[in-house]
């Protein structure tokens, strides 16, 4: 008889040892999924600024430029009117600091990596800056697209981190040589980027 009631018993006793066990695996899978959403809300966070631009050196120029971070890329676009037709140089600059007539108060171009001046993805180097050319058409309008894994919007790498810096536009064409500038001439245009 007492093996009859012993029977019963531990299977129950395995039974409760087995319902732990399941409960404690569903917690921990429960865990996992939660780490895993966050995880995906941090992927997938997209930041977005813009900024005004600023007329410098006498021009009327004016315009936004908006920065998006999204996926580990940087999109920049940027809108300009009351330029001079025709090519103009766009860079970014080591200061935000847009409070000179002239612009000169952003300092030179953004480099962060001690790089030689260049055309953008140039195999020498170039500065993280050194955005490049644009045109505006005959109306003094034009737009730039720009887009890069090399920069980012408040990161903790100083050599990507874009706060803090200005987006210049210069009044003549950036020639990817002259050093450490590209001989682009007057500064424009300014914002600095600031969060």
């Amino acid at each position: 008889m007492r093996k009859i009631i012993a029977l019963p018993l531990a299977l129950l006793l395995v039974m409760a040892l087995s319902c732990k066990q399941a409960k404690k695996e569903v917690e921990s899978a429960a865990e996992e999924v939660e780490e895993t959403v966050e995880e995906v809300k941090e992927i997938a966070e997209v930041k977005t600024i813009t900024f005004e631009m600023e007329p410098k050196s006498d021009s009327e120029v004016s315009g936004t430029v908006t920065f998006t971070e999204e996926n580990g890329t940087v999109i920049m676009k940027a809108n300009f009117s009351g330029l001079t037709p025709g090519e103009h140089a766009i860079h970014l600059h080591e200061k935000a600091d847009c409070s000179s007539a002239d612009g000169k108060s952003t300092g030179g171009h953004w480099n962060p990596t001690f790089q030689p001046h260049a055309k953008w993805g140039a195999e020498g180097g170039y500065h993280k800056g050194d955005i490049g050319n644009f045109v505006a058409d005959t109306e003094g309008n034009a737009t730039v697209d720009f887009a890069t894994n090399e920069w980012c919007i408040g990161c903790d790498d100083e050599t990507k981190n874009i706060l803090g810096k200005a987006v210049i536009v210069h009044q003549g064409v950036d020639d990817f040589t002259s050093q450490p500038s590209g001989a682009a001439g007057a500064r424009i245009a300014c914002t600095g980027i600031i969060q």
